[in-house]
């Protein structure tokens, strides 16, 4: 009983990682942050609409947990959605790192697999703080857009285009902070498989989505919700 719903975050958490950390590790010499924070937009917005009707498309453990807080899915349901997330993605960087690998001159340790990461030596080599700042705030936002475009009273049928608009607005503010998170699933699978520093820095992709998916949630309840004004 709603295995099809699991199948469905797999998949979805699948292409999102494969398409959006395959962008920056095959073509992020050409096509740019831009490009880079296209695709992973664009995979969203695709995925949206593909499995939507399956599993609500949340293929990230904020949004899960964001939907769990404001009562849209229930305990079990929102476990059984995070480890197929996290599995998902955990499936894209190992096929992702086979793809790769058939480049003679990629390599693990030098190249990764797009993982996230913050501090000397990652892209911007912005702080540890300002990568939890960044991530939660960024979550945050994120989320009240998914509330947003997925209510009641939002036009019906452009869930997927403002949810994927919004992720690419995000991409192109840090990309050079963190790599951009905002979902631990993303952060979870290439950390894995890379290992050393990507995993050691991974709590910080963990704990500070949570945290923005709870304050975006408590937000959306309490504060824009017109059940609120009730």
């Amino acid at each position: 009983m709603g295995f099809n719903k699991y199948a469905a975050e797999f998949i979805g958490t699948f292409v999102l990682v494969l398409i959006g950390c395959g962008s920056a590790v095959i073509a992020g010499s050409q096509i740019g942050y831009l490009g880079i924070a296209l695709a992973f937009g664009f995979a969203v917005l695709a995925m949206v609409y593909a499995i939507g009707g399956i599993s609500g498309c949340h293929i990230n453990p904020a949004i899960t947990v964001g939907m769990l807080v404001i009562g849209k899915i229930k305990p079990k349901e929102a476990a059984g959605y995070v480890l197929s997330q996290c599995a998902g993605a955990i499936a894209a960087s190992l096929v992702l790192l086979l793809i790769a690998s058939g480049n003679p001159s990629y390599s693990l340790a030098a190249n990764g697999l797009g993982q996230n990461g913050y501090g000397p030596g990652y892209l911007g080599g912005y702080s540890a703080l300002s990568a939890f700042v960044a991530e939660t705030a960024l979550t945050m936002i994120f989320l009240l857009v998914v509330f947003g475009a997925t209510s009641k009273g939002a036009p019906s049928g452009f869930a997927g285009i403002a949810i994927g608009i919004a992720l690419v607005f995000i991409h192109l503010v840090s990309i050079p902070i963190t790599g951009t998170s905002v979902n631990p699933a993303r952060s979870l699978g290439p950390a894995v498989v890379v290992g050393g520093q990507a995993l050691t820095q991974l709590p910080l992709f963990l704990i500070a989505p949570f945290i923005g998916a709870i304050l975006a949630a408590l937000i959306w309840a309490f504060v824009l919700d017109k059940k609120s004004e009730k």
